[in-house]
């Protein structure tokens, strides 16, 4: 039996540990695919506090490395229910494994909704990026390409407006879907250009890796070549919280419908990071969840 149980092994989840277990509690994280979560896609991370420049890699094993080092324990399986028990909370894994908790943290984290194309998953980090926060500075003086038409693609489509030399921004609908505000933005600079009802067919890549796209116009079939030093992929994010819905709400769009206290309906029961409803998703807010569902879990075991 464990005081407090952490679903996902991602910046927010192994904070969440590090509070818990400095706090005197034990902890048991839950990791079903590799530790990090989405932050191993960033080949550099250079927004990360006290480190002018480190890859998504090392940041998410020096982070495993403090946790083990405060003496949480890990497993790497994949939860598919939490229910209660006899008093405590039971986390249920596909391997068949049952593990008692006081409390349990779900950070169950996202993952970048992906395009389906041959190469797409190697080429992530390596010419492919989801964030460019994260990764705009890589592409200063290049040209990308940005692959969405909601608000996350506008925005983001500015952002490396400002850095790189030219910004083509396709759409697979009719229109773009992002507010009005945003197009107008976006589409008043020089350096941008945009097409509407492209289908994205192939990843383009040469002796020195990813070199451009490929797309065909759902409307008239024409197949067009973009050359391109990067693509930035905005067509949504998936969470995984279905199995949780006895245990927390979910909003309309799949998300844990929790505020910034991490809190859900049920006692016991928190929630951290990108799996939660949040404006932003970033490694800052998902570390700054993870500390505040941590300390709310331990204040419950201390009052319960």
């Amino acid at each position: 039996m464990y005081d407090i149980i952490v679903v996902g092994g991602g910046p927010a989840g192994m904070t969440a540990a590090l509070y818990a277990r400095r706090n005197g509690k034990s902890v048991l994280v839950i990791e079903k695919n590799g530790f990090g979560g989405q932050i191993t896609h960033s080949p550099k991370v250079e927004n990360y506090p006290g480190f002018y420049s480190v890859s998504g890699n090392e940041l998410a094993e020096k982070m495993l490395e403090q946790i083990l080092e405060q003496e949480a324990e890990i497993e790497v399986e994949t939860v598919t229910d939490v229910r209660r028990g006899d008093g405590l909370w039971e986390v249920e894994t596909e391997e068949g494994s049952t593990y008692e908790g006081r409390a349990v943290i779900l950070a169950t984290g996202v993952k970048h909704r992906m395009l389906g194309l041959e190469k797409e998953e190697e080429l992530v980090g390596e010419g492919i990026s989801f964030c460019a926060v994260c990764d705009g500075d890589f592409y200063t003086g290049k040209k990308v390409c940005m692959i969405g038409g909601g608000n996350s693609a506008l925005q983001e489509a500015i952002l490396l407006s400002e850095k790189c030399s030219e910004v083509i921004v396709l759409q697979d609908l009719p229109y773009f879907t992002g507010e009005q505000r945003l197009q107008d933005i976006l589409f008043a600079k020089d350096n941008v250009t945009s097409f509407t009802n492209q289908k994205i067919v192939r990843l383009l890549t040469d002796d020195n890796g990813f070199c451009g796209l490929e797309t065909e116009d759902k409307v008239t079939g024409e197949l067009r070549t973009i050359p391109c030093d990067g693509t930035f992929v905005a067509i949504g994010l998936i969470p995984e919280n279905e199995p949780f819905v006895q245990v927390a709400d979910l909003n309309a769009y799949g998300y844990f419908d929790s505020d910034e206290s991490c809190t859900t309906r049920t006692e016991g029961i928190f929630v951290a990071g990108d799996c939660r409803s949040k404006q932003i998703r970033q490694v800052a807010t998902a570390i700054a969840d993870g500390a505040t569902a941590a300390l709310a879990a331990c204040r419950y075991i201390n009052e319960n």
